[in-house]
């Protein structure tokens, strides 16, 4: 039998051998746009992306966590922790957070979205640490005391009355809700009035404590930065809170699939009083490693991307039946969605569903034509390229891959993908996405008889 002394010498050795691991992922001339990832051997993933031409850096964490790891009862506690965690650490309180980030002139916040939450700050180059510091301080110290909960609960009740007041906004919610039902994917990411009042303090923290193990974050910078000196700063955080609970442990993959169940010819109506109508007519789409999503997001862009797309074209410009129509595509790990929205006069909604779904059943059977798809092309390519132009969005593009995706893409390689889409690819992907039976979401104040006759558009 192995003596505890001599179990703990093992263990000792081992943890001395765990190094941090450094690739090169993507690398660039002289060193722009090269990206290099360190993997610490507590679990924690830290990707950088340098460009020395510029005087800005953008640090970010990003955690492996949505609302579709909640339960119902915890419908709500992924956007109510990313609020708390702004609310004071064991270092600073929530003036001393948000005052250090002011006095440099940088910007701070967060976002919560279905399957991650990112957190991050944009500052002067020379500002970096004190970035890394902050984030880091507020992921691995914050208090989440019961007083600052019951504060917090105000402001999120009062983001959730505004985003109800938004009908434009609040349809999105509802369309998930129509494709996915009470399923996780299908409930809005701010919780509801009554799930947000249930969360209490302790149930936020066991939840903190579950999702924010260095495991399942993914550390991203980008900008005039040095990879390795973000390695040390972040390392140095993350040990001094004693944040790595197993001095060797993996990170998490990414997510897996769950085969979602998705809806079909289903309707939802919210009626309301508002001077417009708000309708998402769509279906379900591709999931995110799918490797047609190149040429769905081709498809995305010639029938609903821009000005000179087949619905803007029909809807607004022929006919002038709406200011604002477009469709869009949402990936997840295993599923998605494609789905076109239009805000119209309530007495215009069936002229518009009508329209919106002769283009769709058309594009379906007959594709699109080659001169829109080599149109639709360039406009991707182009709005991918001018849609990386800050710190911001290379930090997002890269924290994103790592946590999502397990891997990096250059700015060439994407370019090169959209570039490979043929038009029989978009017509393929036409024929399988579009050639669905659709499902309807609409709020507005439609009278009965309107509404009774919405089941035509997804008949």
């Amino acid at each position: 039998m192995t003596s505890r002394s001599a179990r703990t010498t093992a263990r000792t050795s081992s943890e001395a051998r765990a190094v941090a691991r450094t690739q090169t992922l993507i690398k660039g001339e002289h060193g722009i746009g090269t990206v290099r990832k360190t993997t610490l051997p507590g679990g924690l993933r830290i990707v950088t992306e340098t460009l020395p031409s510029v005087r800005s850096a953008t640090f970010g964490i990003w955690a492996h966590v949505g609302s579709r790891d909640e339960t119902p009862a915890l419908n709500g506690a992924t956007h109510y922790l990313e609020h708390l965690l702004f609310k004071g650490t064991r270092k600073r309180s929530a003036l001393d957070i948000s005052a250090a980030i002011d006095a440099v002139g940088g910007e701070m916040n967060a976002f919560t979205a279905k399957e991650y939450t990112c957190y991050y700050a944009r500052v002067l180059d020379t500002d970096l640490p004190l970035a890394i510091d902050v984030v880091c301080d507020m992921l691995t110290g914050s208090l989440i005391q019961e007083e600052d909960v019951d504060v917090e609960r105000g402001a999120i009740l009062e983001e959730i009355a505004m985003t109800e007041d938004d009908a434009g906004d609040c349809v999105h919610d509802l369309f998930a809700h129509t494709m996915f039902g009470d399923n996780a994917l299908g409930r809005p990411v701010l919780g509801t009035v009554d799930t947000v009042n249930a969360l209490t303090a302790d149930r936020i923290r066991r939840f903190y404590r579950k999702h924010y193990d260095p495991t399942h974050l993914v550390v991203a910078a980008a900008g005039n930065v040095d990879h390795h000196k973000v390695v040390r700063q972040v390392r140095a955080a993350f040990e001094k809170a004693g944040a790595f609970r197993e001095p060797v442990a993996a990170p998490l993959a990414p997510r897996d699939g769950r085969r979602t169940v998705r809806a079909a010819g289903r309707v939802e109506l919210i009626g309301r009083k508002t001077e417009q109508a708000h309708v998402i007519l769509g279906m379900p789409g591709l999931a995110r490693t799918d490797e047609r999503r190149w040429a769905l997001g081709v498809l995305n862009t010639a029938l609903g991307g821009g000005m000179s797309s087949r619905l803007f074209q029909e809807v607004r410009e022929k006919r002038g039946l709406a200011y604002s129509v477009y469709s869009y595509t949402s990936g997840f790990a295993d599923c998605g969605l494609f789905g076109v929205y239009a805000g119209c006069r309530p007495a215009q909604v069936h002229d518009v569903l009508k329209i919106c779904r002769d283009e769709l059943d058309h594009v379906a059977e007959h594709g699109l034509t080659d001169d829109e798809i080599g149109r639709a092309v360039g406009q991707l390519q182009g709005s991918t390229v001018l849609g990386l132009e800050d710190t911001g969005a290379l930090m997002n593009r890269i924290g994103k891959s790592e946590l999502c995706w397990g891997e990096q893409m250059s700015v060439d390689d994407m370019l090169a993908r959209i570039a490979s889409v043929t038009p029989d690819d978009v017509r393929a992907v036409a024929r399988d996405v579009l050639g669905r039976r659709p499902s309807l979401s609409v709020i507005g104040p439609l009278k009965d008889k309107q509404a009774s006759r919405l089941h035509d558009a997804v008949a």
